[in-house]
């Protein structure tokens, strides 16, 4: 888990533009569910994606799609049309979206999110409320699960 946390905090440190969105958000609102990788919802620029590039250097991220692993070489001009990042780095996996399902496109998920301050800094976070619907919307097994917790801590909340 500390070296997720690290991931996010070189993000931070290399100024890309993200939310956490997915399990590490669910745990930054309190969910005792352990997540095995960090979901970011990204900016899609070109600049931003190679921020993120940059922060991951050394970490050797490549894409975990890919039958052969590729190592992570973006271009800007590549960046263009890029939507979507699922990548492993050696310190866990990592997962780049430009969108959520069930809520929207990185503006979206900016408008439904919160600043909180986590023990590896000030980052946004999806909020409760866009959480449970992207959960809701994409209602995998562990997606059902999670939203179980994510309700408790709501009513508990209101």
């Amino acid at each position: 888990m500390k070296q997720l946390e690290q991931i996010l905090e070189r993000l931070i440190q290399s100024e890309v533009e993200f939310v956490v969105v997915g399990g590490f958000a669910a745990m930054a609102h309190g969910s005792p569910l352990i997540t095995q990788d960090v979901d970011i919802c990204l900016r899609p620029s070109g600049g931003n994606w190679m921020r993120l590039q940059d922060a991951l250097d050394g970490l050797h991220p490549v894409h975990r799609m890919t039958p052969d692993k590729r190592a992570l070489e973006l271009t800007v001009e590549f960046c263009r049309a890029l939507k979507s990042l699922y990548l492993d780095t050696s310190w866990g996996q990592l997962d780049c979206l430009s969108e959520v399902d069930g809520v929207g496109d990185y503006e979206k998920i900016v408008t439904d999110s919160e600043e909180l301050e986590l023990p590896f800094g000030l980052c946004r976070v999806m909020s409760l409320d866009a959480l449970i619907q992207s959960k809701e919307a994409i209602a995998r097994p562990k997606d059902i699960l999670a939203l179980t917790h994510l309700k408790a801590i709501r009513e508990a909340k209101d």
